[in-house]
């Protein structure tokens, strides 16, 4: 297994060799492309006390923004370079940069500059010190000062409520684009993060997280970009796409986060994570947002197995495969359960909880049929849907109390 090296303060690199590489990922930006690296450029000559490039990495696009790359790096040729992808995805450009790069500093900001650049080397700071493996800004912290509508506020604070209950995130802010990490770090993180896409930068945070690396948060002033060319609600399905694939194999233990080796025999990261807090109101979040996503997993098997089986045979096949996942999720992101230690017993009593549930969903459509004979696939699911609902509540407190009872977690979160 390779091990990281002892965090140390970074020398001042040769000339010529950049300690920091600043990654702007783009797509059609030919408008905001030239100011924004210019100033960049002329902040970091001013304050930046080290080396550094400015990589533009476009995203396969189809206006005048790769001319405009070009031309930057033509005009900048010791500052600036250019790197040209033909397929899109922030993090599929920062994966194919940050892995080719030799700067020991890797970051990245988004091309609008809505972060105030005065937080630029408070970011990058702890990771040329070696006192931290990772950087973020955070416009949720109280000190921040963050100037957007309060529909994107709702959005990246629900989001990150999500975070925190399905996945235990303790960072404030997963999706602000302005990050830094050393590059032994990115070495072996970069290879575990399968997005390519808007996740990228959750999915890293949480396996970094996880596997007890330290994360050092700067507060951010920040203006929101009102010409911003983010969709919100694609954005969002594919994020909560990538938290229930994440959960999911955080909860199997298939991701090999033993590889990323603590630098310090002495150091707070050797001590084992503990699991999510055993309260009731962060149990009732985790169990809500596991809940909600084992729905979807649901009614899309349902619709699956709907094609070829009869309705009841569905639901029934629908409801194990989801209730298995749903139990081994809550197991380990609600209830800090770890380990393989009583999970056979775990699942068998959720199979019980499962059997409930098919009684409550089955019992429905049995009395949808009588009622109406030959029911639309819509009104099958809507019906289903109030089911599963009703039988939520039940659900939550057999857990809480007979499957996972606090009496049978220890202190550091594992099963006795």
């Amino acid at each position: 297994m390779r091990t990281l090296p002892a965090r140390e303060h970074l020398p001042v690199g040769a000339a010529g060799r950049p300690v920091l590489d600043v990654v702007i990922p783009v797509h059609n930006e030919e408008k905001d492309l030239e100011p924004c690296v210019l100033r960049l450029h002329e902040h970091l000559s001013r304050t930046f006390p080290y080396a550094f490039r400015i990589t533009v990495a476009d995203n396969a696009s189809t206006d005048t923004t790769p001319h405009v790359a070009r031309a930057l790096a033509a005009r900048l040729p010791d500052a600036v370079r250019s790197v040209r992808l033909e397929e899109k995805g922030r993090g599929r450009a920062l994966r194919t940069v940050w892995s080719a790069s030799e700067a020991p500093v890797l970051a990245y900001m988004d091309v609008d500059l809505s972060t105030d650049l005065n937080a630029l080397l408070p970011l990058v700071a702890p990771l040329i010190s070696g006192h931290s493996d990772l950087a973020i800004g955070s416009r949720l912290t109280r000190s921040s000062r963050v100037v957007r509508g309060p529909k994107r506020e709702f959005v990246s604070r629900a989001y990150n409520l999500i975070l925190r209950g399905s996945l235990a995130a303790r960072f404030s802010d997963a999706q602000c684009g302005f990050k830094a990490i050393r590059r032994e770090v990115a070495e072996q993180l970069l290879p575990m993060v399968e997005d390519t896409g808007w996740f990228f930068d959750t999915e890293m945070l949480v396996l970094a997280e996880r596997a007890g690396l330290r994360i050092h948060e700067v507060p951010v002033d920040w203006v929101d970009d009102p010409d911003s060319t983010v969709h919100i609600v694609r954005t969002a399905t594919d994020d909560l796409k990538g938290v229930w694939r994440v959960g999911r194999a955080l909860a199997t233990g298939s991701l090999p986060l033993d590889r990323l080796a603590r630098p310090f025999g002495d150091d707070p990261r050797d001590r084992e994570l503990t699991g999510v807090p055993g309260g009731l109101a962060r149990q009732l979040v985790g169990f809500c947002v596991v809940g909600a996503l084992s729905t979807l997993f649901y009614l899309a098997l349902y619709s699956l197995f709907r094609l070829g089986l009869g309705a009841q045979l569905a639901n029934g096949a629908a409801l194990l495969l989801s209730a298995v996942a749903n139990t081994a999720a809550n197991r380990r992101l609600t209830f800090g359960v770890r380990g393989r230690e009583r999970a056979a017993r775990h699942q068998a009593q959720g199979l019980v909880v499962f059997g409930i549930g098919l009684a409550l969903t089955s019992g429905s459509l049995l009395a949808l049929g009588a009622a109406t004979g030959d029911p639309a696939h819509s009104t099958e699911l809507a019906v289903l849907i109030v089911a599963n609902l009703a039988a939520t509540g039940v659900r939550f407190l057999l857990f809480r109390l007979w499957v996972f009872p606090a009496q049978g977690r220890s202190t550091n979160g594992t099963s006795r």
